[in-house]
């Protein structure tokens, strides 16, 4: 578990690292929500770590982080979509590099704007992207819409039944959109939960048992689909 750099076009990509104590695993890439790479996507690696995975959490805001939504939501609308593309893929590449991924393709996990990235990059890579979930998955952008006809790993999405920022029924009309352009895709709404249950760093809204659930079925899914 450490923080690791590496060469891409341009420069260089770093992030988060977690091996499991087996030594190797499947790979997976963890996408931050607005705050940065704060220590709840570095406890996401960890705890996939934990459960066998090789967990890699690039850091798309080059090490700023914040706990002010207002701060987080100007990060998040300032980030420049092509360098993220280019830092998630780059991050990609260098996970499926290591000796200790055993993986051919990685899944993608991804929480609030992280959850529309993993979906974005998803489409982007489909050559290596081989799951990806995400979590109360944002895409905020104005003309940020994925390629979806590029999709081609299965999707399982974790949301939440009262979120103002991707409410139920969004999440019914893009998992109908894809599903009707034969995608595998599977949108789950947890009743009674707020966007971000799954922080358990945020009181306020993390749900004990929703969080448990999804995280039960998303090792379930990443297990079926890497191996």
């Amino acid at each position: 578990m450490t923080m690791v750099n590496w060469e891409m076009a341009g420069g260089h990509g770093s992030g988060y690292l977690a091996v499991p104590e087996s030594g190797s695993g499947p790979g997976v890439i963890v996408i931050q929500e607005w705050w940065g790479l704060v220590p709840h996507i570095t406890d996401v690696c960890d705890r996939l770590a934990a459960e066998g995975f090789v967990a890699l959490a690039p850091d798309l805001y080059d090490g700023v982080q914040t706990t002010e939504p207002d701060e987080a939501g100007k990060l998040m609308m300032t980030l420049n979509l092509v360098a993220a593309s280019e830092r998630m893929s780059s991050a990609i590449d260098h996970l499926v590099s290591l000796d200790a991924v055993t993986s051919s393709g990685v899944g993608v996990i991804g929480f609030c704007m992280g959850g529309g990235l993993a979906m974005m990059v998803a489409c982007q890579r489909p050559d290596s992207v081989a799951a990806c979930v995400p979590f109360y998955g944002v895409i905020p952008w104005p003309d940020a819409e994925p390629d979806w006809s590029a999709l081609a790993a299965p999707v399982l999405g974790q949301f939440a039944a009262n979120d103002g920022f991707f409410p139920p029924d969004k999440v019914a009309d893009l998992e109908a959109r894809l599903v009707a352009a034969g995608k595998d895709v599977t949108m789950r709404i947890h009743p009674g939960t707020d966007h971000a249950f799954f922080n358990d760093a945020r009181p306020e809204v993390f749900d004990v048992a929703a969080a448990g659930e999804a995280w039960v079925d998303t090792l379930a899914f990443l297990r079926q689909h890497l191996g």
